[in-house]
């Protein structure tokens, strides 16, 4: 008995010094720099840090978060691993933004470390165990206990890794290297410059999305390509699997809610249709979505199960009554309208402090009277694609930009020479994309692929829009959104600042306006800089803003009787220097009237139908 106090004495003390070892540090840990930040960045809490489940479309029961404080480093490129830390950053923040506690920058003559451990629960025995990233900007180098794992290039999309074999008793000790080299690079980036000045931002280098562990069996799901066809009343479900052998079997229920609606079995190497009786249609007005319960079974046993979910939605064209070549949601002439969406936070640059801070802006939008987010030049975490599905928003993804500056013919088709990527720069782009639909490709709420934005880095522009169309047919391809414009694709897509123009029009073809606005107001106390505020038009009171939107929404709708399928607004929050948002960078201030906005949003989508 005196033994046996002595250890519950002794784990105590343990217990007690990891404690005051974490608080510690979460003391050490505050928000770097004097620039503005939003109110979520009050709630960080260094010991859960967005600790929501990372991927919602396929959801595990088991997992486990590794975000927190880890140790980092930064030195010359080339170099091995440094000897000591230079001190805690906060993950999944990029380093230059000041919730990572750091805000420093790195550059491509310099290379990231990072290092933390991390325990496997004792009841995840006997299974796999993956380990997930949810994106690391740009190049990734993974050591697990000293031993290389893998490596993975791309800013954007989550990678994996089963650890299993390089599992130790304990502790394991995790170290990365980051390489990145921003604008001196030619791979896919958005906005990011190494001198960040008017419509171009901070970079962003290393992890910025969750980093997380789930134990899986042997024979697992990877992933489901799920694809509904409403003219038919089915959904298609493609599983793909690992290490499942000819006989194992995919149980698939679907549920309305609580109901169970129908449970369907088939080979597991096999895509198949679920026939959804009565179907509930999903729009913007009526995000209805069925869940699903879907399983692994090998010998009758199931060796794995996740929740997932689909919608019943299409998007098409067709011409109408008076000839234009309208877009069409459920068959239905459907006029879209929504913001240019960037996704920067003044705290967290790429990353949302919150998981209420990342649905924020889509609320919003909702309230602003839109139907749609173009998300500009960026993909977002999981998380947010879900928010979307499940709030009711159309999503145009852009595929993030990169390599050289546009080479332009403006506002006439093109009839010159486009640019010539190196063969490296060409295929870095394509890796990039195609991983991009994949790790999208479910999600009902995407409707439009945009592989070019203003002809930066525009190249074989037919052959990439032939690509993708093939790659994904079931959605509409805007081939390059104010970019240099070819006859390709489902969509010809102007942009004039900064009120509507029509100066190009497509009879064959869905022509939209994919920018214009860009209204600005500056206000003072919730300015990233300063100085040198940028806007395509500036005024200097809400009213004065709120006036020249209605104005400009006014003449919109003449131009949707005459041939727009869609509009797009710069944009939903002023960005760093730029000063054109519905609401201030940091969330704290709406810069226009919300219900006036809202009303005359409504009455353009309408108009369509007039």
């Amino acid at each position: 008995m005196i033994n046996q106090l002595k250890r519950k004495k002794n784990h105590f003390l343990i217990g007690a010094a990891l404690l005051g070892s974490a608080a510690m540090f979460a003391q050490q840990w505050k928000p770097a720099g004097n620039k503005i930040k939003t109110e979520w960045a009050n709630q960080i809490d260094t010991e859960n840090v967005l600790n929501e489940y990372p991927r919602p479309i396929m959801e595990r029961k088991e997992w486990k978060n590794l975000n927190g404080l880890w140790d980092y480093a930064i030195q010359d490129a080339g170099k091995g691993a440094p000897k000591k830390a230079d001190g805690k950053i906060l993950v999944p923040f990029a380093i230059e933004s000041s919730l990572s506690g750091v805000m420093k920058e790195v550059g491509a003559s310099k290379e990231l470390w990072y290092e933390t451990s991390f325990t496997v629960p004792d009841n995840w025995n006997g299974k796999n165990i993956l380990l997930h990233f949810g994106a690391v900007d740009w190049k990734t180098d993974i050591w697990l206990n000293g031993i290389k794992i893998g490596s993975h290039t791309g800013g954007y999309t989550p990678f994996s890794f089963n650890i299993t074999p390089f599992l130790q008793s304990g502790d394991q000790k995790l170290k990365i290297k980051v390489w990145d080299p921003t604008s001196d690079g030619p791979q896919p980036r958005g906005k990011q410059v190494k001198k960040p000045e008017g419509i171009w931002y901070t970079p962003v280098t290393g992890i910025w999305q969750t980093v997380w562990i789930e134990p899986v069996a042997d024979k697992s799901i990877k992933e489901l390509k799920i694809t509904p066809n409403i003219d038919e009343s089915t959904v298609s479900i493609k599983p793909v699997l690992t290490n499942a052998t000819y006989g194992d079997v995919i149980e698939v229920t679907v549920k309305d809610g609580d109901k169970v609606l129908s449970v369907t079995k088939a080979n597991a190497a096999e895509a198949f249709d679920i026939y959804v009786e009565n179907q509930k249609l999903w729009s913007p007005e009526s995000p209805f979505l069925y869940r699903m319960t879907v399983k692994l079974l090998s010998n009758g046993a199931a060796t794995d199960e996740v929740e997932s979910y689909f919608a019943m939605r299409k998007i098409s064209k067709k011409r109408d009554e008076n000839g234009i070549v309208r877009m069409q949601l459920n068959n239905k002439d459907y006029f879209q309208f929504g913001p240019l969406d960037q996704g920067w936070w003044p705290d967290g640059l790429y990353t949302a402090p919150t998981d209420e801070a990342l649905k924020y802006d889509i609320v919003k939008t909702k309230e602003l009277g839109f139907n749609m987010i173009r998300k500009h030049v960026k993909v977002e975490p999981a998380r947010w694609y879900t928010h979307c599905d499940e709030l009711g928003i159309l999503v145009w993804q852009d595929m993030p930009s990169g390599d050289a500056a546009p080479i332009w013919q403006n506002k006439k088709y093109f009839d010159g020479t486009e640019l010539k990527r190196s063969n490296k720069s060409e295929q870095i782009y394509r890796k990039e994309w195609k991983e991009i639909i994949d790790y999208l490709y479910s999600y009902p709420s995407i409707v439009v692929w945009v592989p070019f934005n203003e002809a930066w880095g525009q190249f074989k522009t037919v052959e990439i829009t032939e690509w993708t169309q093939s790659y994904d047919p079931s959605r509409l391809i805007n081939s390059a959104s104010g970019g240099n414009h070819f006859q390709t694709g489902d969509i010809l897509d102007l942009h004039n600042y900064p009120d509507p123009d029509m100066y190009l029009y497509d009879a064959n073809r869905v022509t939209v306006l994919g920018e214009y606005g860009g209204i600005g107001l500056p206000l003072e106390g919730h300015l990233w800089k300063t100085d040198n505020n940028w806007g395509y038009v500036k005024f200097k009171n809400s009213n004065e803003t709120t006036k020249e939107y209605v104005k400009y929404a006014n003449k919109l709708k003449g131009f949707v009787k005459t041939g727009f399928s869609a509009a797009v607004y710069t944009q939903t929050t002023d960005v760093e220097g730029e000063v054109n948002g519905f609401m201030t960078y940091d969330r704290k201030v709406y810069k226009m009237d919300f219900k006036k906005v809202h009303d005359v949003n409504q009455e353009v989508i309408n108009s369509i139908n007039e």
